[in-house]
């Protein structure tokens, strides 16, 4: 699941609810609020708070905020009434500091609870469970870090990430967006410090398919529309990559279609398992074309003199040289090349032909 970040401010209003809709279109389905609510109007953060829950209900979308004792109490709440918050649209709320053992637990069983992922030891959660957490009903969280050089380091959340899932606990972390950076600092709000600066896309594949993450939200404002775009193609566990073709009056049905790397992954190509049909259709004839040297991220389709190879797509993961047998039909552009390491045995992914 890929979602949003929404912070509430009366002079915001209007952005937030076309990045909504402009985050729905794409089929990004999670939006996080913070109800760290100022002292001076807490009146206006309530308002605010049940318009947003209007807004998530409105575009089906789930709204979880981050919340503290002190909040509720501006909200005129307390923890026995917090699922008051439930019919104001939100579907979950973060617990940090300030709520008990006691509270996590009975809260896990009427709405979504999320926990520290960074900071929660072993044996709290080993407590909390033995006093009837509901596991299927909570969510690990990292915090984004908005200082530079403060960011989280990716083995320390894949060791932590490894821990919650072992538990059964949904892990999730936040990526930076690439439009309408957050303030002060403008720097982005990751949750990895190697994402920093990072791709928005890149970012989300790497917590997702190499450190153990089921959620991902973007922590700024907003984003490109082209990346929502690739944003949308993760969320459904396929990898995009935006690639040039050498030859234009190539036909692209090949292209169109999601592929698969095969589950005995090669260690020089991805190989598409979708592609190999083609080979075992008696009249597709791919005349030998564009043979040349092959460069890390070309992709390439096997032409006839490869027998029953014939039609196999790969993309290349190293460079290799010419071989006649081979056409090399695109190139998949560099900023998408450290994708590749991203597509595991069994891994699917999308090509997206640009000009």
């Amino acid at each position: 699941m890929i979602g949003i970040s929404v912070y509430l401010n009366e002079n915001r209003r209007e952005h937030y609810a076309q990045w909504i809709q402009k985050a729905s279109s794409y089929g990004l389905s999670s939006i996080f609020t913070s109800l760290h609510i100022p002292e001076d109007d807490p009146k206006a953060y309530k308002a605010l708070l049940q318009e947003l829950g209007a807004l998530a209900k409105q575009f089906n979308m789930e709204l979880l905020a981050d919340i503290s004792p002190t909040s509720l109490e501006h909200l005129g709440l307390k923890w026995e009434t917090l699922d008051t918050l439930l019919d104001w649209g939100l579907t979950g709320i973060r617990v940090d500091y300030g709520f008990s053992a006691y509270e996590i637990v009975h809260l896990s069983k009427i709405i979504k609870v999320g926990i520290n992922a960074s900071t929660l030891l072993e044996h709290e959660l080993d407590d909390w469970i033995e006093k009837g957490l509901n596991v299927a009903n909570v969510e690990a969280w990292h915090n984004f870090y908005p200082r530079p050089e403060t960011g989280l380091d990716q083995s320390f959340l894949i060791e932590r990430n490894r821990f919650l899932k072992a538990k059964g606990i949904t892990t999730m972390a936040f990526i930076p967006g690439d439009q309408d950076l957050r303030g002060p600092i403008h720097a982005g709000l990751p949750t990895l410090e190697k994402h920093r600066f990072s791709s928005p896309v890149l970012a989300a594949a790497e917590l997702m398919f190499s450190a153990y993450t089921d959620k991902v939200l973007i922590g700024d404002h907003d984003c490109k529309y082209e990346t929502l775009e690739c944003l949308s193609y993760l969320s459904k566990g396929i990898i995009p990559l935006r690639m040039k073709l050498f030859q234009k009056n190539l036909s692209t049905s090949i292209l169109r279609q999601v592929h698969t790397n095969r589950k005995d992954p090669a260690r020089d190509v991805i190989r598409s398992v979708e592609s190999r049909s083609y080979a075992q259709m008696g009249d597709i004839s791919i005349a030998p074309a564009h043979q040349v040297e092959r460069k890390m991220g070309m992709v390439t389709i096997d032409n006839q003199l490869y027998g029953r190879y014939a039609g196999e797509l790969q993309i290349v993961l190293k460079d290799l040289p010419k071989d006649e047998k081979v056409n090399v039909i695109g190139q998949i552009l560099e900023e998408d090349l450290p994708l590749l390491k991203e597509i595991k045995a069994g891994g699917k992914f999308q090509l997206i032909v640009r000009d």
